[in-house]
């Protein structure tokens, strides 16, 4: 069986053909009728192949999702081993020590800040943001608007392939 791209040109060939008023009806339909069944066949192929791949896919996806639920449970059981062992620690007053594996020792970070009231900060330490367009606004005032269409955006249909 011929590759999809070969078969692709033939069938524009065969077109160019039946333009062709010398070519005999019967010899374009038998030829036309061969090569539409190759098409069908190849794409079969390719829905099977791409099924496929879609399952593999979810699958990945589905180990992805638990391996994420994981790592959060393990990186909150670290938060809550540390804190329950800094705790301790400020407890007891041992804020630094040596073992024989490990160095422990509670400092200080450095200092954080802390917006108390946003609408009180001065112009001078606020960074200007760019304008950003509404998308979902504008499309919707497109789809109402007779044409889709304005000055400066308009509504475009793109074409996919779909595989039932």
């Amino acid at each position: 069986m011929a590759a999809l791209y070969e078969l692709t040109n033939d069938w524009l060939r065969l077109m160019e053909l039946a333009e062709d008023p010398e070519v005999d009806l019967e010899v374009l339909d038998a030829t036309l009728e061969g090569l539409d069944y190759e098409i069908e066949a190849k794409a079969d192929g390719y829905a099977k192949g791409i099924q496929e791949l879609a399952a593999e896919a979810e699958k990945l996806k589905k180990e992805i999702d638990r391996m994420t639920v994981r790592k959060k449970t393990i990186e909150s059981r670290i938060a809550h081993l540390r804190d329950n062992l800094k705790h301790a620690m400020e407890l007891t007053g041992k804020e630094k020590f040596s073992t024989l594996l490990f160095g422990f020792n509670i400092q200080n970070n450095p200092p954080s800040l802390v917006i108390d009231n946003p609408e009180k900060i001065p112009k001078k330490f606020l960074i200007p943001q760019p304008a950003k367009p509404d998308n979902a606004a504008i499309k919707e005032m497109l789809k109402e608007k007779k044409g889709n269409k304005t000055p400066w955006a308009h509504l475009e249909v793109g074409r996919s392939l779909r595989i039932r």
